[in-house]
Protein backbone atom coordinates (compact mmCIF):
# COMPACT_ATOMS: atom_id res chain seq x y z
CA UNK A 1 0.00 0.00 0.00
CA UNK A 2 1.07 3.60 -0.29
CA UNK A 3 2.46 5.18 3.20
CA UNK A 4 3.07 8.75 3.77
CA UNK A 5 5.93 10.49 5.09
CA UNK A 6 6.20 13.97 6.43
CA UNK A 7 9.26 15.10 7.75
CA UNK A 8 10.78 18.68 8.58
CA UNK A 9 12.89 20.78 5.90
CA UNK A 10 15.70 23.05 7.14
CA UNK A 11 15.84 25.85 4.57
CA UNK A 12 18.53 28.57 4.11
CA UNK A 13 17.32 32.58 4.39
CA UNK A 14 17.24 32.26 0.60
CA UNK A 15 15.32 28.64 0.30
CA UNK A 16 12.86 30.08 2.53
CA UNK A 17 12.03 33.11 0.44
CA UNK A 18 11.76 30.68 -2.55
CA UNK A 19 9.86 28.53 -0.56
CA UNK A 20 7.18 31.38 0.41
CA UNK A 21 7.13 32.57 -2.77
CA UNK A 22 5.98 29.06 -4.75
CA UNK A 23 3.48 28.62 -1.92
CA UNK A 24 2.24 32.16 -2.81
CA UNK A 25 2.21 31.03 -6.41
CA UNK A 26 0.16 28.07 -5.56
CA UNK A 27 -2.63 29.82 -3.97
CA UNK A 28 -2.78 32.48 -6.08
CA UNK A 29 -3.50 30.12 -9.32
CA UNK A 30 -5.92 28.05 -7.57
CA UNK A 31 -8.13 31.48 -6.96
CA UNK A 32 -7.35 32.61 -10.04
CA UNK A 33 -8.56 28.84 -11.53
CA UNK A 34 -12.19 28.99 -9.37
CA UNK A 35 -12.70 32.17 -11.21
CA UNK A 36 -11.41 31.66 -14.72
CA UNK A 37 -11.26 27.98 -15.35
CA UNK A 38 -8.12 28.29 -17.07
CA UNK A 39 -4.55 30.18 -16.30
CA UNK A 40 -1.78 32.09 -18.56
CA UNK A 41 1.16 29.62 -18.03
CA UNK A 42 3.43 32.01 -19.61
CA UNK A 43 3.66 34.54 -17.02
CA UNK A 44 4.79 32.87 -14.53
CA UNK A 45 8.14 31.74 -15.04
CA UNK A 46 9.40 32.47 -11.68
CA UNK A 47 8.75 29.57 -10.07
CA UNK A 48 8.21 25.77 -11.47
CA UNK A 49 5.26 25.22 -13.96
CA UNK A 50 4.68 22.09 -12.29
CA UNK A 51 3.94 24.24 -9.13
CA UNK A 52 0.66 26.22 -11.45
CA UNK A 53 -0.37 23.26 -13.20
CA UNK A 54 -0.99 21.21 -10.20
CA UNK A 55 -2.71 24.09 -8.62
CA UNK A 56 -5.33 24.14 -11.84
CA UNK A 57 -5.73 20.45 -11.28
CA UNK A 58 -6.45 20.91 -7.38
CA UNK A 59 -9.13 23.28 -8.06
CA UNK A 60 -10.66 21.31 -10.82
CA UNK A 61 -10.77 18.42 -8.32
CA UNK A 62 -12.46 20.41 -5.85
CA UNK A 63 -15.21 20.86 -8.16
CA UNK A 64 -15.31 17.86 -9.25
CA UNK A 65 -16.18 16.64 -5.53
CA UNK A 66 -18.74 19.30 -4.95
CA UNK A 67 -20.65 18.20 -8.54
CA UNK A 68 -20.74 14.42 -7.02
CA UNK A 69 -22.17 16.18 -3.37
CA UNK A 70 -18.79 15.05 -1.68
CA UNK A 71 -17.88 18.36 -0.84
CA UNK A 72 -19.16 21.93 -0.40
CA UNK A 73 -18.39 24.34 -3.54
CA UNK A 74 -14.98 25.29 -3.90
CA UNK A 75 -13.91 28.85 -1.47
CA UNK A 76 -11.02 31.26 -2.52
CA UNK A 77 -7.77 30.10 -0.30
CA UNK A 78 -7.06 33.33 2.28
CA UNK A 79 -3.21 34.42 2.84
CA UNK A 80 -4.04 34.93 6.38
CA UNK A 81 -6.30 31.56 7.26
CA UNK A 82 -4.82 28.74 4.58
CA UNK A 83 -2.37 26.69 5.22
CA UNK A 84 0.96 27.74 2.59
CA UNK A 85 1.45 24.44 0.74
CA UNK A 86 2.61 23.72 -3.29
CA UNK A 87 3.43 20.88 -4.85
CA UNK A 88 6.70 19.56 -6.26
CA UNK A 89 6.71 17.08 -9.63
CA UNK A 90 7.77 13.56 -8.12
CA UNK A 91 10.60 13.10 -10.89
CA UNK A 92 12.71 15.84 -9.79
CA UNK A 93 12.19 15.14 -6.37
CA UNK A 94 15.83 13.75 -5.30
CA UNK A 95 16.65 12.75 -1.50
CA UNK A 96 20.00 11.66 -0.57
CA UNK A 97 21.53 11.46 3.11
CA UNK A 98 19.80 14.66 5.28
CA UNK A 99 18.81 16.71 2.35
CA UNK A 100 16.02 17.11 -0.47
CA UNK A 101 16.28 18.53 -3.58
CA UNK A 102 13.52 20.89 -4.50
CA UNK A 103 12.44 22.50 -7.68
CA UNK A 104 13.84 25.85 -7.94
CA UNK A 105 14.46 26.10 -3.97
CA UNK A 106 17.75 23.35 -4.42
CA UNK A 107 19.09 20.85 -1.88
CA UNK A 108 17.34 21.63 1.53
CA UNK A 109 18.47 20.40 4.72
CA UNK A 110 16.31 17.76 6.27
CA UNK A 111 15.49 16.87 9.87
CA UNK A 112 15.37 12.91 9.05
CA UNK A 113 16.00 10.81 6.36
CA UNK A 114 13.49 10.94 3.34
CA UNK A 115 13.39 7.46 2.08
CA UNK A 116 15.32 7.18 -0.94
CA UNK A 117 15.12 4.64 -4.27
CA UNK A 118 11.66 4.53 -3.89
CA UNK A 119 8.90 6.08 -6.17
CA UNK A 120 7.31 9.20 -4.90
CA UNK A 121 3.51 10.20 -4.57
CA UNK A 122 2.14 13.45 -4.47
CA UNK A 123 4.72 15.14 -2.53
CA UNK A 124 3.62 18.41 -1.10
CA UNK A 125 5.62 21.12 0.68
CA UNK A 126 3.69 22.85 3.53
CA UNK A 127 4.54 25.50 6.19
CA UNK A 128 2.79 24.96 10.10
CA UNK A 129 3.17 28.42 11.23
CA UNK A 130 6.78 27.37 12.79
CA UNK A 131 8.46 25.22 10.28
CA UNK A 132 8.60 23.74 6.78
CA UNK A 133 7.82 20.34 5.74
CA UNK A 134 8.04 17.93 2.88
CA UNK A 135 4.98 15.09 2.53
CA UNK A 136 5.59 12.40 0.05
CA UNK A 137 3.55 8.96 -0.38
CA UNK A 138 5.72 5.62 -1.31
CA UNK A 139 4.41 2.02 -1.87
CA UNK A 140 5.42 -0.22 1.06
CA UNK A 141 4.56 -3.88 1.92
CA UNK A 142 3.21 -4.51 5.22
CA UNK A 143 3.25 -7.69 7.23
CA UNK A 144 0.06 -7.80 8.31
CA UNK A 145 -0.42 -9.53 11.77
CA UNK A 146 -2.39 -12.00 13.14
CA UNK A 147 -5.94 -11.03 14.04
CA UNK A 148 -7.84 -11.91 17.18
CA UNK A 149 -11.76 -12.01 16.02
CA UNK A 150 -12.64 -10.04 17.69
CA UNK A 151 -15.55 -7.19 16.60
CA UNK A 152 -14.25 -3.77 18.15
CA UNK A 153 -17.23 -1.42 18.13
CA UNK A 154 -16.37 2.34 19.24
CA UNK A 155 -18.89 5.06 20.10
CA UNK A 156 -17.34 8.52 19.63
CA UNK A 157 -18.69 11.57 21.40
CA UNK A 158 -18.07 15.00 23.31
CA UNK A 159 -18.06 13.60 26.53
CA UNK A 160 -14.82 10.90 25.67
CA UNK A 161 -12.96 11.05 22.49
CA UNK A 162 -14.06 7.13 21.95
CA UNK A 163 -15.66 4.49 23.76
CA UNK A 164 -14.79 1.27 23.10
CA UNK A 165 -16.64 -2.28 23.24
CA UNK A 166 -13.46 -4.26 25.03
CA UNK A 167 -13.64 -1.37 27.34
CA UNK A 168 -10.79 0.54 26.00
CA UNK A 169 -11.90 4.59 26.80
CA UNK A 170 -10.16 7.39 25.55
CA UNK A 171 -10.35 10.68 26.95
CA UNK A 172 -11.31 14.34 25.70
CA UNK A 173 -7.63 15.86 25.62
CA UNK A 174 -9.73 19.38 25.82
CA UNK A 175 -10.36 18.87 29.12
CA UNK A 176 -7.04 18.43 30.33
CA UNK A 177 -4.90 21.17 31.81
CA UNK A 178 -2.47 21.96 29.30
CA UNK A 179 -5.22 22.28 26.70
CA UNK A 180 -7.20 24.89 28.57
CA UNK A 181 -4.30 27.26 29.76
CA UNK A 182 -3.17 27.21 26.17
CA UNK A 183 -6.76 28.31 25.48
CA UNK A 184 -6.88 30.61 27.86
CA UNK A 185 -3.90 32.35 26.42
CA UNK A 186 -5.07 32.35 23.35
CA UNK A 187 -8.44 33.87 24.46
CA UNK A 188 -6.41 36.73 26.28
CA UNK A 189 -3.80 37.06 22.81
CA UNK A 190 -7.19 37.66 20.64
CA UNK A 191 -8.35 40.21 22.86
CA UNK A 192 -4.99 42.42 23.20
CA UNK A 193 -4.62 42.71 19.29
CA UNK A 194 -8.00 43.23 18.87
CA UNK A 195 -7.43 46.06 21.35
CA UNK A 196 -4.32 47.86 19.50
CA UNK A 197 -6.14 47.20 16.13
CA UNK A 198 -9.09 49.51 17.60
CA UNK A 199 -6.14 51.83 18.85
CA UNK A 200 -4.36 52.39 15.42
CA UNK A 201 -7.41 53.04 13.53
CA UNK A 202 -6.86 55.74 10.77
CA UNK A 203 -10.54 56.30 9.40
CA UNK A 204 -11.81 53.42 7.75
CA UNK A 205 -8.71 51.32 7.86
CA UNK A 206 -6.44 49.82 10.73
CA UNK A 207 -2.85 50.24 10.39
CA UNK A 208 -0.80 47.51 11.28
CA UNK A 209 2.22 47.76 14.05
CA UNK A 210 5.25 45.96 14.63
CA UNK A 211 3.67 44.99 18.01
CA UNK A 212 0.36 43.89 16.47
CA UNK A 213 2.69 41.59 14.50
CA UNK A 214 4.05 39.88 17.30
CA UNK A 215 0.91 39.35 18.84
CA UNK A 216 -0.16 37.47 15.61
CA UNK A 217 2.58 35.38 15.19
CA UNK A 218 2.31 34.24 19.23
CA UNK A 219 -1.57 33.74 18.37
CA UNK A 220 -0.47 31.30 14.63
CA UNK A 221 1.72 29.38 17.36
CA UNK A 222 -0.81 28.45 19.94
CA UNK A 223 -3.36 27.50 17.17
CA UNK A 224 -0.33 25.54 16.07
CA UNK A 225 -0.03 23.97 19.66
CA UNK A 226 -3.13 23.40 19.81
CA UNK A 227 -3.55 21.32 16.97
CA UNK A 228 -0.82 19.58 17.31
CA UNK A 229 -1.68 18.39 20.83
CA UNK A 230 -5.02 17.29 19.75
CA UNK A 231 -3.75 15.59 16.69
CA UNK A 232 -0.77 13.73 18.80
CA UNK A 233 -3.47 12.32 21.22
CA UNK A 234 -6.00 10.77 17.92
CA UNK A 235 -2.78 8.99 16.61
CA UNK A 236 -2.01 7.38 20.31
CA UNK A 237 -5.69 6.73 20.53
CA UNK A 238 -6.13 4.84 16.64
CA UNK A 239 -3.07 3.10 17.09
CA UNK A 240 -3.94 1.86 20.62
CA UNK A 241 -7.31 0.56 18.60
CA UNK A 242 -5.28 -1.23 15.91
CA UNK A 243 -3.05 -2.81 18.22
CA UNK A 244 -5.48 -5.00 20.05
CA UNK A 245 -5.68 -6.47 16.55
CA UNK A 246 -9.43 -6.84 16.09
CA UNK A 247 -10.85 -8.75 12.99
CA UNK A 248 -13.46 -5.68 12.09
CA UNK A 249 -13.91 -2.55 13.86
CA UNK A 250 -17.60 -0.69 13.72
CA UNK A 251 -18.26 2.87 14.60
CA UNK A 252 -21.22 5.18 13.60
CA UNK A 253 -21.52 7.28 10.59
CA UNK A 254 -21.36 11.05 11.84
CA UNK A 255 -22.84 13.63 10.45
CA UNK A 256 -20.48 15.74 11.17
CA UNK A 257 -21.99 18.71 9.21
CA UNK A 258 -25.36 18.35 10.58
CA UNK A 259 -23.62 18.05 14.28
CA UNK A 260 -22.04 21.44 13.55
CA UNK A 261 -25.20 23.17 12.99
CA UNK A 262 -25.91 23.28 16.28
CA UNK A 263 -24.49 25.88 17.99
CA UNK A 264 -24.47 24.66 21.81
CA UNK A 265 -22.20 22.12 20.39
CA UNK A 266 -20.17 22.99 17.47
CA UNK A 267 -17.06 24.55 19.05
CA UNK A 268 -16.57 21.14 21.32
CA UNK A 269 -17.14 19.24 17.53
CA UNK A 270 -14.64 21.45 15.94
CA UNK A 271 -11.98 20.76 18.74
CA UNK A 272 -12.93 16.80 18.86
CA UNK A 273 -11.81 16.65 15.24
CA UNK A 274 -14.21 13.53 14.69
CA UNK A 275 -13.37 13.45 10.95
CA UNK A 276 -9.89 13.32 11.46
CA UNK A 277 -10.11 10.42 13.95
CA UNK A 278 -12.44 8.37 11.42
CA UNK A 279 -9.92 9.13 8.66
CA UNK A 280 -6.99 7.92 10.91
CA UNK A 281 -8.15 4.77 11.72
CA UNK A 282 -9.76 3.95 8.32
CA UNK A 283 -6.41 3.78 6.84
CA UNK A 284 -4.50 2.21 9.99
CA UNK A 285 -7.05 -0.10 9.69
CA UNK A 286 -6.56 -0.97 6.22
CA UNK A 287 -2.95 -0.78 6.30
CA UNK A 288 -3.09 -3.86 8.98
CA UNK A 289 -6.04 -5.60 7.63
CA UNK A 290 -8.58 -4.92 9.54
CA UNK A 291 -12.02 -4.78 8.44
CA UNK A 292 -13.57 -1.01 8.44
CA UNK A 293 -17.57 -0.58 9.11
CA UNK A 294 -19.79 2.56 9.28
CA UNK A 295 -22.84 1.92 11.25
CA UNK A 296 -25.96 3.64 9.27
CA UNK A 297 -26.27 6.90 9.95
CA UNK A 298 -29.78 6.97 12.09
CA UNK A 299 -29.04 3.37 13.38
CA UNK A 300 -29.86 4.04 17.28
CA UNK A 301 -27.08 2.58 19.02
CA UNK A 302 -27.44 4.86 21.87
CA UNK A 303 -30.66 4.05 22.54
CA UNK A 304 -30.64 0.04 21.51
CA UNK A 305 -30.36 -2.29 24.87
CA UNK A 306 -27.57 -4.26 24.14
CA UNK A 307 -28.88 -7.55 26.02
CA UNK A 308 -32.49 -7.58 25.19
CA UNK A 309 -32.35 -5.51 22.30
CA UNK A 310 -35.82 -3.01 23.39
CA UNK A 311 -35.56 0.62 21.73
CA UNK A 312 -35.90 2.81 24.22
CA UNK A 313 -37.09 5.58 22.10
CA UNK A 314 -37.55 8.36 25.03
CA UNK A 315 -33.34 8.28 25.78
CA UNK A 316 -32.38 12.24 26.11
CA UNK A 317 -29.03 13.18 25.87
CA UNK A 318 -28.59 14.32 29.23
CA UNK A 319 -29.04 10.46 30.02
CA UNK A 320 -25.42 9.33 30.83
CA UNK A 321 -25.97 6.12 32.13
CA UNK A 322 -28.60 3.77 29.95
CA UNK A 323 -31.27 1.53 31.98
CA UNK A 324 -33.43 -1.12 30.46
CA UNK A 325 -36.29 -3.21 31.55
CA UNK A 326 -34.70 -6.24 31.73
CA UNK A 327 -32.34 -5.13 34.28
CA UNK A 328 -29.63 -3.89 32.07
CA UNK A 329 -27.80 -0.55 33.25
CA UNK A 330 -24.63 0.27 31.45
CA UNK A 331 -22.99 3.72 31.00
CA UNK A 332 -24.75 5.21 27.53
CA UNK A 333 -21.61 5.08 25.47
CA UNK A 334 -20.37 1.87 26.30
CA UNK A 335 -23.84 -0.03 25.47
CA UNK A 336 -23.61 1.87 22.20
CA UNK A 337 -20.31 0.45 21.37
CA UNK A 338 -21.55 -2.76 22.67
CA UNK A 339 -24.49 -2.93 19.69
CA UNK A 340 -21.97 -1.09 17.25
CA UNK A 341 -19.51 -4.31 17.70
CA UNK A 342 -22.58 -6.74 17.15
CA UNK A 343 -23.36 -4.95 13.72
CA UNK A 344 -20.26 -6.80 12.56
CA UNK A 345 -22.24 -10.15 12.57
Amino acid sequence: MILAKKIRLKPTPEQEQQLWKSAGTARWVYNWTILRQEVNYHKLYDVSNNITKQAVKDACDAYKRFFKRQADQPRFKSRRRTKPSFYNDPVKLKAKLGRVLIEKVGWASTSEQLPMDVKYNNPRISFDGKYWYISVGFEQEIQKPERTGEALGIDVGIKNLAVCSNGMVFKNINKTRAVKKAEKRLRRLQRRVSCKYQMNKEGNRFVKTCNIVKVEKSIRLLHRRLTNIRTNHIHQATNAIVKTKPSKVVMENLNIKGMMKNRHLSKAIAQQKLYEFKRQLQYKCEKYGIGFLEAEQWYPSSKTCSDCGEIKKDLKLSNRVFKCGCGLELERDFNASINLAKLAG
